[in-house]
């Protein structure tokens, strides 16, 4: 069947390591998704807000599946938005209070927060990630639909991490499930509220089956998208446990992979002859 949605993720997928991409070869592949009536999707752990950037000309005419699945739009419809009631937001800063090594950001429709107490150095970092940052002294008490935490840390420090807060959030009737985004981020996500959930929003609402769906992908945050897909790649630069589920392999970030998968994809060669 012939592919009818592209997603990609973009932190050391679609991006390289200067947060980039080929923007000129990349418009004239759009150019051809829209002859051919192929759907461009972004699939990313990152703010809405921020994804919009990397795609000023046409960011009115894709579909986005920001914060992990936590919030999916359309041609700037919203098609869903995932919630989580403020005690439970109590809940879940509790256990982060426990982990003084942590940077959190507490993740919403319309920002994303910190505290005033996050060094300089590490808001600089995390304004790269989100352009919409506002610091609260109270994190408790957001006017805002909040449906993500995400925690900055040390590379060595993750896999530590990730096995505390399985243990903590599980014993609290699995309120969120913590999975690594790369690059020295944790997000916690509400259970289901994956990138694969927010593909099938949109395949629903275009009538697209999975084995019309090529997605790539590099961090664990892709797996559940990556399953779903008939055409999954990885990055040459990919954690071990994506390459396991990836049906297909591509180049690094830095050498275009994302971008060399779509022009195969375009020219019919393998897999897609």
């Amino acid at each position: 069947m012939a592919v009818k949605m592209i997603a990609v993720d973009m932190d050391g997928t679609f991006l390289d390591d200067n947060k980039q991409y080929n923007t000129q070869r990349f418009q004239r592949q759009y150019a051809l998704f829209k002859e051919k009536d192929i759907r461009f999707v972004v699939a990313s752990g990152n703010q809405f807000w921020q994804l919009q950037r990397y795609f000023p000309e046409i960011k009115d005419e894709i579909a986005f599946v920001a914060e992990n699945g936590a919030y999916v739009t359309d041609r700037n419809e919203e098609l869903f938005c995932g919630a989580l009631a403020p005690e439970r937001v109590a809940q879940v800063l509790d256990i982060l209070a426990e982990e003084p090594e942590i940077s959190t950001v507490v993740c919403g429709r319309n920002s994303a927060y910190i505290h005033p107490s996050v060094p300089d150095d590490v808001v600089a970092m995390l304004s790269n990630h989100y352009y919409r940052l506002e610091k609260r002294e109270d994190l408790r008490n957001i006017d805002d639909t909040i449906f993500k935490f995400s925690l900055n840390l040390a590379h060595e420090g993750i896999d530590p991490l990730l096995e505390r807060l399985h243990t903590r959030l599980s014993a609290i009737e699995n309120i969120m499930h913590p999975v690594s985004s790369g690059f020295g981020f944790v997000d916690l996500i509400i259970p289901g509220c994956h990138k694969a959930h927010g593909i099938r929003l949109l395949q629903d609402k275009w009538g697209i089956d999975d084995c019309e769906v090529l997605a790539i992908g590099d961090s664990a945050n892709d797996i559940e998208m990556l399953r779903q897909a008939c055409y999954s790649f990885s990055m040459a630069n990919a954690a071990e446990p994506v390459n396991a589920v990836a049906r297909y392999r591509t180049e690094s970030n830095n050498d275009e992979g994302a971008l060399n998968v779509i022009s195969r994809l375009l020219a019919r060669e393998f897999p897609f002859a």
